[in-house]
């Protein structure tokens, strides 16, 4: 057939069909190119076409580079073995390597084939067979051709002893049972002076002491001194062109020996000890100044940190790690790090030499050095050190990235809580670091502080003074602010007044005026954040009590919120305003100062907290399932049950847990306000200090009208009247057209994300509840691809609507609807239970978040 009339046939040579792929201008003229191809190969292989067998087999080679199926020439690849020229054999091996590999069947067929070519007297034809073994190997295939690698270990010929050693790793790798069968062969290849074999031996006894602990007992005793040798004679040779790089002989050896010398020495005190003094020589002779010979300076520390080297030994090794941290090349400096922080464990005295170097790659232009550095530097920092220290890394937080100071906040802040011993210079650091990046410090940290304040009744004066400076110099930083807010409302009397004035300092002039301006002004600047405002409230009324000459103007500042569009703040406004307008009698009694906080139970309660909480403003990973979820206030909530759970609910006998524990209104407020509240079926006197206290939130309290006065009648669940015990004050319903069966529940609350569940029954269906859920963000990024699930064991049914949207808006300015309707088959037996999974995104990252609700209300 002429060729120009059908160019795709089987005759056609490889540059040809190369060239047809290179000039398709789209995918579907180059998948035909291949398609006609592989058509004429099929027919060659069909017609046995001995003649451009080794041509077919180089085309479908190059179709499969280009991600084409070619299993069609699986069986071309081991007629090409089978031939007897050198050609074909190459061509075979080289198809079978690329594409076959240790998992197909057909692999089995060419094991008779190896051998034979094992046993080949052409050196070339051994050392293509020796180069398929070495990467296609199987299990199978390595227990039945060992013996013949093994033979061909012992063979004159340098290239066939090296692609010999190099098959045999993978044969230990695979089958590790025949690394005894190596060992010998191995130790007496390392008098070798080619250095191709060397190489490839060096790693071959690497390997056997990683797959038989008899193979590394033996190699200790018969490879040191060969192992010595080596590296003397490569260390102090001459110059020799065909191994040298950059004026280093041979570095890779250098490499491999280093690190066998590793593996043998590690654990092994008498063979650490033969090896240091030439380690010495080669960490003293080699030159630093190419990257060949840090390279080598690299392994050989490592060698050192790994062995039982001597004190002195690991002195020069860290030595060398400190002249990397003055090199140039970024990547050098940041392995001298990584090794520096594992030498820690080894002998700290000697890389604390290097502190100053290490401090100043914390001020590095590349943030991957910077990021390390300040983690070695963490690990350096001890009781004698945490001054200066801690004083370096507070001057670079003033200057350093914004990138960089979430990382360095975090440090600062825990080097000086684990290593204070001066509560005054805790003080003082935290203050720095609140100034210089309040808005990068956790809640935790400055939650700890204002208990230290809290306890330190000495301080206390100082503390607020320093304080209210700092917020005048600085008052864009939130957690400042917070603390600063909080200390001029309990110790607002002291910055006026000077009180307890320490000798380190200088009186300042502050009236009360200025004491309630910082604060207004704080709760202006900060109209977002919820929780900074809240505590400016709270401050604001303390001080109507602290200076009763600014109650008139204070209270007309938290009048303003009275209609804010956050419940929270209005709900505070409104109460306070009540405080200081109806009921001065008790309001100085009301807002007297905290009592202490006790440090040690917090300290405790943060530990525990810090163990149970997965936090979900990382860049890490969002938090796995079953993991605990971040709660407010430090509340750990129980550890959820696995994921399977979560859709298959099978334990229905198990008993109900209570995963927000209810408490009585009278426990609650005696905890709010700090008074002992009588029972309420006590006489006259505790009815009416109940009703007072009512009164005094302006809460659930109604004047009587008609009747006795120790009776009252609220709405029942079924609407019914009924009456109640004396003394309890009456409760009115707010909305009276809406009479709901259950009361609402915070069915699950986070750090970003809050539950409010509504129920609703139908009349003379009691099995059945519909449950109206509304999702608010609490985080002020918005969250995207909202998705809500639930699961609930086998005798409830759950059918869920589609959400209302699936887009939550950032600071709870509005909220996501969802309706469940809940059927209970075992109404009255056993509680409804549910299990719920959150899915959604924040700025493009998944976030997940689950729990368990078990707080329904009775009845359902």
């Amino acid at each position: 057939m002429d060729l120009s009339m059908n160019p795709f046939s089987s005759g056609t040579r490889l540059r040809d069909m190369i060239r047809a792929v290179r000039a398709s201008k789209t995918a579907a003229e180059e998948r035909a190119v291949v398609r006609r191809e592989c058509a004429a190969i099929r027919a060659a292989i069909s017609g046995n076409d001995q003649d451009y067998r080794h041509r077919n087999m180089a085309k479908l080679m190059f179709i499969h580079m280009l991600g084409y199926p070619t299993h069609f020439g699986q069986m071309e690849c081991l007629k090409l073995i089978a031939a007897a020229g050198f050609p074909e054999k190459r061509i075979g091996y080289l198809g079978l390597t690329l594409l076959l590999d240790e998992r197909q069947e057909v692999l089995m067929l060419v094991t008779n084939s190896l051998k034979q070519d094992l046993n080949h007297s052409n050196q070339f034809i051994v050392g293509l067979a020796l180069c398929a073994l070495g990467n296609i190997c199987s299990a199978e295939m390595a227990r039945d051709l060992a013996p013949e690698v093994e033979r061909l270990l012992k063979t004159r010929d340098p290239n066939t002893k090296k692609k010999a050693a190099l098959c045999s790793i993978r044969i230990v790798r695979k089958v590790p049972d025949l690394a005894e069968n190596f060992m010998g062969s191995a130790a007496s290849l390392l008098k070798e002076k080619h250095h191709g074999v060397l190489i490839s031996v060096v790693q071959l006894c690497t390997e056997l002491c990683k797959a038989s602990r008899e193979a590394l007992e033996y190699l200790r005793k018969h490879c040191v001194d060969g192992l010595f040798r080596i590296l003397r004679d490569v260390s102090n040779s001459s110059y020799a062109p065909e191994y040298d790089i950059a004026g280093i002989t041979d570095p890779f050896l250098h490499i491999r020996v280093l690190r066998l010398m590793r593996t043998l020495g590690e654990g092994d005190a008498d063979c650490s000890e033969y090896v240091n003094d030439i380690l010495a020589q080669v960490a003293t002779k080699t030159e630093s100044n190419k990257n060949a010979g840090n390279a080598i300076l690299y392994e050989c520390v490592e060698t050192i940190m790994g062995i039982e080297a001597t004190s002195g030994l690991r002195v020069l090794a860290i030595n060398i790690l400190g002249r990397f941290l003055s090199n140039r090349d970024n990547n050098i400096r940041y392995v001298a790090l990584n090794m520096l922080m594992k030498a820690m464990a080894v002998d700290t005295q000697a890389v604390q030499r290097h502190r100053a170097t290490i401090l100043e790659c914390v001020k590095d232009a590349d943030v991957s050095i910077r990021k390390r550095a300040l983690e070695l530097i963490y690990l350096l920092v001890n009781d004698t050190n945490v001054k200066p220290l801690t004083k370096e890394l507070v001057d670079y937080l003033e200057v350093s990235d914004e990138d960089f100071k979430e990382d360095l906040t975090a440090k600062i802040c825990s080097v000086v809580e684990k290593f204070s011993q001066d509560k005054l210079w805790y003080l003082d650091q935290m203050l720095k670091v609140l100034s210089l990046a309040g808005n990068f410090v956790k809640d935790d940290v400055w939650h700890a502080l204002i208990v230290l304040i809290s306890n330190a009744s000495e301080l206390q004066g100082y503390s607020v003074r320093s304080l209210y400076k700092a917020l005048q110099a600085s008052g864009t930083q939130e957690s400042l602010v917070r603390v600063s807010v909080w200390c001029i409302g309990e110790y607002g009397e002291m910055l006026v007044n000077n009180i307890s004035m320490l000798d380190v300092e200088e009186p300042i002039t502050v009236t009360e005026s200025d004491a309630v301006d910082a604060v207004e002004l704080a709760l202006k600047r900060y109209s977002v954040d919820v929780t900074t405002r809240a505590m400016c409230l709270v401050a604001l009324l303390k001080l109507s009590s602290r200076f009763p000459p600014t109650s008139e103007r204070i209270q007309g500042i938290i009048v303003q919120n009275k209609g804010n569009a956050v419940l929270e703040l209005q709900q505070r406004s409104i109460e306070f305003n009540s405080i200081i307008q109806r009921h001065q009698s008790i309001k100085s009694s009301l807002l007297e100062r905290m009592p202490i906080l006790d440090e040690a139970s917090y300290l405790m309660k943060r530990a525990t907290s810090s163990q149970a909480t997965v936090s979900l403003t990382k860049s890490a990973p969002a938090a796995t399932p079953g993991g605990p979820l971040k709660l407010p206030n430090g509340v750990a909530k129980p550890p959820p049950a696995p994921l399977p759970d979560l859709l298959d609910l099978s334990s229905d006998d198990s008993p109900a847990t209570t995963s927000a524990p209810t408490t009585e209104p009278n426990d609650f407020l005696k905890d709010l306000l700090g008074i002992d509240l009588i029972d309420s079926s006590a006489a006259g006197g505790a009815a009416s200090a109940s009703a007072d206290i009512l009164d005094l939130l302006s809460i659930g309290s109604s004047p009587v009208q008609n009747g006795p006065p120790t009776t009252s009648n609220f709405i029942s669940p079924d609407h019914g009247v009924t009456k109640h015990a004396p003394g309890t004050p009456q409760v009115i319903d707010l909305l009276d057209d809406v009479k709901t069966a259950c009361p609402p529940i915070t069915a699950f609350q986070s750090a970003s994300l809050k539950i409010i569940f509504n129920f609703k029954k139908q009349p003379g269906k009691p099995q059945e509840t519909t449950v109206h859920a509304s999702f608010t963000n609490l985080t002020s990024a918005t969250l995207t691809d909202f998705m809500f699930q639930a699961a609930v064991p086998k005798f409830i049914q759950l059918r869920l609507d589609p959400a209302s949207s699936s887009t939550l808006p950032a600071s709870g300015k509005g909220s996501v609807t969802q309706s469940l309707s809940v059927t209970n088959s075992q109404h009255g037996q056993k509680p409804l239970a549910m299990r719920i999974r959150i899915s959604y995104k924040v700025n493009g990252e998944d976030r997940l978040e689950q729990g368990q609700i078990s707080n329904f209300p009775a009845g359902l």
